[in-house]
């Protein structure tokens, strides 16, 4: 789906997927960090701003460092569609100012609503503020920091579900999905897959459907 408000599959004909990360910093963080690295691959982390304060200062600088894109995820998680628009934008703003305390970054550009949660008015102000929502084709449970499944789990979801331009949901508290990355960007890549950054999506969308220019 496209729009200039928000992308959910920028191109169901080609085999580029990205990798999106929420709710971070969190603890694997560090971990999907040196899989990326070791494996070439890029990915987009949607944070949280107060992960962002208590957790981001040792971690975003290596996310920038490796060429990973940072989304705003909001500051404190809450549903951003029952807010008014200066809460809205209190939300996004709060989040920059945290992330350019710690970083060179003046702002983000592509925002992601916690929960997936949105109504028009949302994309509207988000849009008109320099945001574009990002959402994704695929997802699955893994946001239960203390239940985890098991590396078997994450990898048979992703692997089951990948598609050509997938933007793949996760979240940064699962250990499953730390440990099933690697075997993943692996076998994917063998399907032919490769991963893109949400730039070069959003290009690859843009190029194809100027009308959403």
């Amino acid at each position: 789906y496209f729009s200039e408000e928000g992308i959910y599959e920028p191109d169901k004909e080609s085999k580029m997927v990205a990798l999106t990360f929420d709710d971070g910093p969190g603890d694997h963080t560090d971990e999907l960090l040196d899989i990326l690295e070791e494996n070439n691959a890029k990915a987009t982390f949607f944070m949280l701003g107060e992960n962002v304060a208590a957790k981001g200062a040792d971690v975003i600088p290596r996310m920038i460092e490796l060429g990973c894109e940072l989304g705003n995820h909001s500051y404190d998680h809450p549903n951003m569609a029952a807010l008014t628009p200066d809460e809205m934008k209190n939300e996004w703003h709060r989040f920059d100012e945290k992330l350019k305390e710690l970083t060179n970054v003046e702002r983000t550009h592509y925002a992601r609503p916690p929960k997936g949660i949105f109504n028009e008015k949302l994309l509207e102000v988000g849009n008109e503020l320099g945001y574009r929502h990002i959402f994704w084709s695929l997802a699955f449970v893994d946001w239960h920091e203390d239940k985890p499944r098991g590396k078997q789990y994450a990898y048979n979801e992703l692997m089951t579900q990948i598609h050509p331009g997938a933007v793949i949901l996760m979240h940064t508290v699962s250990p499953d999905n730390a440990e099933a990355l690697p075997d993943f960007i692996r076998d994917a890549r063998k399907k032919g897959y490769t991963f893109k950054s949400l730039d070069e999506l959003v290009q690859e969308a843009d190029g194809l459907f100027p009308i959403f220019q």
